[in-house]
């Protein structure tokens, strides 16, 4: 297998990696993360400009026509800089839901939309008893009329309190964890009957609580059969975030070495420690570790055969969830006490890398998955 980027790849990566360092140095990330939003608009209409957020979605629905490489890149960029953008939550999450179950008309209203910059969303699936079980819903929908009436809860919705519209699974036939009758559905996020108590999270990113009371819902896909598209949505958050784990483990890895550099200790700089120089390199494996298991991702999102998928895909959380703890602290421990200080960047990637080794199932959940495969 050829891993080298294609000459568009390259030129795709070269302009993100612009893109974001000329504006998102650590203090001016600070400033973003005090407008209303959360995040920078004009930063968003920047990516827009770009066709970022176009990047993944066809031609004809205002995209690019990229593939989960060219994403992977996007994210490894925003990943080394902590972009505060819905890009996740919006582009991969929601865009993939739409792209797999989405009717034409629906596509054709929403995708071209996203790519403009002119519609953020959610995607707004766990529920507070659900933990990492997909299947635990008890949001119900039930039919009023030609439409759809959804009554429940959403938890941790990531990007809900400022989304537009939220992509919302609902339960519309079977018991609390049948794998049958979940369903997808479209909701206004301004709509009567929708409630939202928005919040930060550690490492300083949106979400909400959703509450959802004889809210109307537009169905996106087949009545009963959205487990296999919230499967595949779920596998896309993975190689997303591990993509974007790699990023933060690259800048954590050199902000490192530079500290260790220049940081003097009785005369000379600490870097000279053999001690301090063998971790450096165990972080290094460790982040290439991880960059092989992001490649892994992306590549496996074409794959198939589900139990593959699933397979490759809890691979990569475990292996990517390892690295990337390991990279995060030893960069705060290697900074001394100035890497526990809100002041320094280092302690915001450590956060960043925590937030997302327990999004899309644990370390643990995902060990318990492959075990279960092999008993």
């Amino acid at each position: 297998m050829d891993f080298d980027l294609t000459e568009e790849q390259r030129l795709l990566k070269d302009s993100v990696d612009r893109l974001l360092a000329d504006t998102y140095p650590f203090d001016k990330r600070k400033t973003y993360l005090a407008e209303p939003d959360g995040f920078s608009r004009a930063l968003w209409a920047q990516y827009a400009e770009l066709g970022l957020l176009g990047l993944p979605f066809a031609e004809e629905h205002g995209g690019f026509g990229g593939g989960p490489v060219e994403t992977m890149l996007v994210m490894e960029g925003i990943g080394r800089v902590l972009a505060l953008e819905p890009y996740l939550a919006t582009v991969i999450l929601c865009g993939t839901a739409l792209r797999l179950a989405g009717s034409d008309a629906q596509k054709a209203a929403l995708l071209p939309a996203i790519a403009e910059g002119n519609l953020r969303l959610a995607w707004a699936h766990g529920e507070r008893q659900s933990r990492y079980d997909l299947t635990d819903v008890l949001t119900t929908a039930k039919q009023a009329g030609s439409g759809w009436r959804l009554d429940g809860g959403k938890s941790v919705v990531v990007h809900g309190d400022t989304a537009d519209k939220l992509v919302v699974s609902a339960r519309t036939a079977g018991e609390r964890n049948d794998p049958d009758g979940i369903s997808l559905f479209l909701v206004d996020a301004g709509a009567s009957g929708v409630a939202r108590r928005s919040y930060k999270m550690r490492d300083a990113t949106g979400a909400a609580e959703i509450a959802l009371s004889g809210v109307d819902g537009e169905l996106i896909g087949e009545a009963g059969q959205g487990l296999a598209i919230v499967e595949r949505v779920v596998e896309a958050g993975i190689a997303a975030t591990s993509a974007e784990a790699v990023g933060g483990m690259e800048t954590e890895l050199a902000m490192t070495v530079e500290y260790l550099k220049t940081r003097q200790q009785f005369g000379k700089p600490i870097g000279t420690n053999q001690a301090l120089q063998h971790r450096a390199s165990e972080m290094m494996m460790s982040l290439e570790q991880g960059r092989s298991l992001a490649i892994l991702a992306a590549v496996s999102l074409d794959e198939e055969n589900a139990a593959a998928r699933a397979h490759a895909f809890s691979t990569v959380k475990v292996g990517v969830g390892q690295a990337a703890k390991f990279v995060s602290q030893n960069a705060v421990q290697l900074h001394g006490g100035i890497g526990m200080t809100d002041e320094y960047a280092i302690g915001h990637y450590f956060r960043r890398a925590m937030v997302i080794e327990h999004s899309f199932g644990d370390i643990t959940h995902h060990l318990s998955r492959l075990a279960a495969r092999v008993a």
